[in-house]
């Protein structure tokens, strides 16, 4: 790559974090520009950039010369091809495969749940909220069950836990913790935060949560 590319996320954006962790990852050098956002405003103006690429109006948006990409698992995908070492995608066919599906379920089978939790904060014991709670739950038991036999989620360290890692801080964030009886899941957690790149952007993100004053899981405050 001639040039270094620019990664355009927010400081409170899943996907962002998601793209982040994995340019990390793989050692790049990048530019990281972090739009602006707030609780009121959300990301309100718009990053010229964002809207140029984006139609959805949101980030992730990487710019690589005259390249431009929106998605975070589009841009998981560019990156692997950029940067195939250190690989965030297991080698075998069929075990590449199962990955990526895990990615995708993450982000939608998982996490929207997570998403009706967001406006249901001041109603968490009503019976939508409890729906939502015990459907996020199921799903990380499932994820604590594939952990019997491995260390990571896919086997090898992949883009399918970096997916899962982020949307379940936001599920924890959310009303959706991690419990005791998913203690292949926890150490999981444990595991993810103990690698560098992990602990950069989500300790990052913990510390401006801190700073404009919203609560921080404990897990999160820990990475520093």
């Amino acid at each position: 790559m001639a040039q270094q590319f620019t990664l355009y996320s927010g400081p409170l954006s899943m996907f962002g974090a998601k793209a982040e962790i994995a340019a990390r990852e793989k050692g790049l050098d990048f530019e990281l520009v972090m739009v602006p956002f707030d609780f009121d405003k959300l990301y309100t103006p718009k990053h010229p950039e964002v809207l140029r690429v984006n139609p959805k109006r949101q980030v992730p948006v990487l710019v690589d010369g005259d390249l431009a990409l929106f998605d975070s698992t589009q841009i998981f995908e560019y990156l692997e091809d950029l940067q195939p070492r250190p690989a965030l995608w297991p080698r075998d066919l069929r075990e590449r495969a199962r990955a990526r599906q895990l990615e995708l379920k993450s982000d939608e089978v998982y996490f929207p749940h997570v998403v009706r939790l967001m406006g249901l904060q001041s109603s968490l014991q009503d019976a939508p909220a409890l729906a939502a709670i015990a459907a996020a739950r199921a799903y990380c038991l499932e994820m604590d069950a594939l952990l019997a036999q491995r260390e990571w989620l896919a086997g090898s360290y992949s883009y399918a836990d970096i997916a899962f890692y982020m949307a379940a801080l936001f599920g924890e964030r959310q009303g959706a913790p991690l419990t005791a009886d998913m203690p292949r899941l926890l150490a999981w957690r444990e595991r993810m935060g103990g690698r560098p790149a992990v602990r950069q952007v989500a300790g990052t993100m913990g510390r401006w949560l801190a700073s404009v004053g919203r609560p921080v899981p404990a897990f999160l405050r820990a990475l520093g």
